[in-house]
């Protein structure tokens, strides 16, 4: 076989050694992990100095030095035993071992000394400048804990003197509402004083006899239907007083303004006496005693026979029968008044009139009450404001609703309703016989267990769904009580001194006293003659 000629052959490649394409991929790695290397480098160096600044700023809010950081530091023990110390001072005061209290501050304070001068001078403290404090500082602790100044005993003290300061603010409270309802109960010296001068005036001036004789002719007023007729039951003539005054003063026709005023034997003459010699801008008043009152007995009055038995009479005055259960706000003797039960009578005491408005004699009226008479009551008896507002003012305030009768018969959530200004009408009231279904309750709780005491939870079952809600500035309560809202004074036109702190007794709301004050003719010289100021 022939050969072709040399320069006629294929030129042969030379290739590249395999170790070389071996060393050029791997500094090819290693610059990559090199630039790596450097960015990681980069992005850690602001991380670590935030770190830092994070710290510093932690030991400077703080105050913490290096010093103080470190397990062996004395100044870190001194601080360690000073805090501990502190709460044994406190400790110890409580348990009325006051030297001890003594020495542990004396050492508290050697030892802050200590801290304070090598702060001054900018030196650690040594070993052998701090072992004096530390070992009288070691003793004292010690010390402490034999006492047993430990967090348990003294949690159990604490726990045992918590106790003994409630049961003794419990007793401290108790007394307070016996003496808040002494208080409210007592008969003022003045009061009293003008009940006796008023009695004598009466008896012995013939004048005054003849000028009310000599208004007979205002007789048929009494039962004009026409007229706006108001009735308060009150053996409290200042009061009564009161409330005839800032009527006739806020009213725009006096002359239609007829007031029932019914009173008891003994307060019946100076009663009369006040009304007969004092005007009220022409309104017409009349006085009666309820001991007139023929059909008020036991027989058909269920009240009457209740408040006449022993038994009864033990409960409100002495108040040992249910071994102190009942509350002392209940145990108040003025239950024991007819007076107070006499607003479920209207209709029998005053049987010619058809509308009336009861007000109690610890209100104030502050605008005319005309606009009462003319709101219609859409069938039912009683035009009252609602007290429901807040939760507690329902009936199951008031009531016993263990009892099945209860139960049965009312709702728990209905809204209570406030005595002390009242629309009654007197039709619907007879028309619904209303005073029967009072005796009925009356004698279905003749073993007080539907209520305790009280006009209030009687009347809520007598008038219930015979209530007619009336507008809440017609009635703003709880001016002998508590505080009022300065425009719910402002818009209302009967305030109520409802509660303990009435008016007219030396336990009075001093910023209310005003409002009532402003009705009381102190210049009168009966009332001078009694010391009222």
């Amino acid at each position: 076989m022939r050969r072709r000629a040399t320069d006629f052959r294929r030129p042969v490649r030379r290739r590249v050694p395999d170790a070389l394409w071996w060393a050029l991929c791997c500094a090819v790695i290693l610059l990559f992990v090199y630039i790596l290397s450097k960015g990681n480098k980069i992005e850690s160096r602001p991380a670590l100095s935030k770190r830092t600044y994070k710290h510093d700023k932690i030991m400077e809010g703080l105050n913490i030095t290096e010093e103080m950081l470190n397990s062996n530091s004395v100044t870190r023990q001194l601080n360690d035993q000073i805090s501990l110390a502190k709460a044994f001072v406190v400790i110890a005061k409580e348990s009325n071992n006051l030297q001890f209290a003594w020495e542990l501050s004396a050492q508290i304070h050697n030892s802050q000394m200590l801290l304070s001068n090598a702060a001054t001078r900018r030196v650690p403290l040594t070993t052998r400048e701090t072992e004096r404090a530390i070992h009288d500082m070691a003793l004292l602790l010690y010390q402490a804990q034999q006492l047993h100044y430990d967090s348990a005993t003294m949690i159990m003290r604490f726990k045992a003197k918590i106790q003994a300061l409630e049961e003794q603010m419990n007793s401290v409270s108790e007394k307070s509402s016996k003496y808040g309802q002494i208080a409210a109960e007592e008969v003022p010296k003045s009061l009293y004083c003008l009940g006796v001068r008023l009695t004598t005036e009466w008896f012995k001036n013939f004048n005054l006899q003849k000028k009310l004789k000599d208004k007979r002719h205002v007789e048929m007023k009494l039962k004009d239907s026409n007229l706006h007729h108001f009735c308060i039951f009150s053996d409290n003539i200042i009061a009564t007083s009161v409330v005839v005054n800032s009527t006739a003063m806020n009213c725009k026709n006096p002359n239609m303004i007829v007031f029932h005023l019914v009173t008891d034997e003994i307060n019946y003459a100076a009663m009369k006496a006040w009304f007969a010699m004092n005007d009220f801008r022409g309104v017409t008043v009349e006085v009666q005693k309820f001991e007139d009152f023929t059909w008020l007995n036991a027989s058909y009055v269920p009240v009457l026979k209740q408040l006449q038995d022993s038994e009864i009479q033990s409960y409100y005055f002495s108040g040992n029968s249910d071994e102190g259960r009942t509350p002392i706000k209940f145990r108040n003797p003025k239950y024991l008044s007819m007076l107070n039960h006499l607003r479920f009578y209207i209709p029998e005491v005053f049987p010619a009139l058809k509308k009336v408005v009861f007000l109690d004699d610890d209100v104030v009226v502050q605008k005319d009450l005309s606009g009462l008479f003319s709101i219609d009551l859409n069938g039912n008896v009683n035009g009252a404001v609602e007290t429901c507002m807040e939760t507690f003012h329902r009936y199951h305030k008031y009531l016993n609703y263990s009892h099945p009768l209860i139960r049965a018969h009312f709702d728990p959530d209905a809204c209570g309703w406030a005595f002390g200004m009242n629309v009654f009408d007197l039709v619907e009231w007879r028309k619904k016989n209303v005073t029967g279904l009072y005796h009925y309750w009356q004698e279905k709780n003749v073993d007080r267990t539907l209520w305790k005491l009280g006009t209030l939870p009687p009347g809520l079952l007598t008038f219930y769904g015979l209530t007619e809600p009336l507008d809440p500035s017609w009635h703003v309560l709880g001016f002998g009580y508590t505080n009022v809202d300065p425009q719910l004074i402002e818009r209302g036109a009967v305030l109520h001194f409802n509660g303990n702190s009435k008016p007219w007794l030396k336990i009075g709301i001093e910023k209310y006293k005003p409002l009532w004050e402003k009705y009381v003719e102190y210049s009168h010289p009966l009332l001078q003659k009694c010391n009222f100021h």
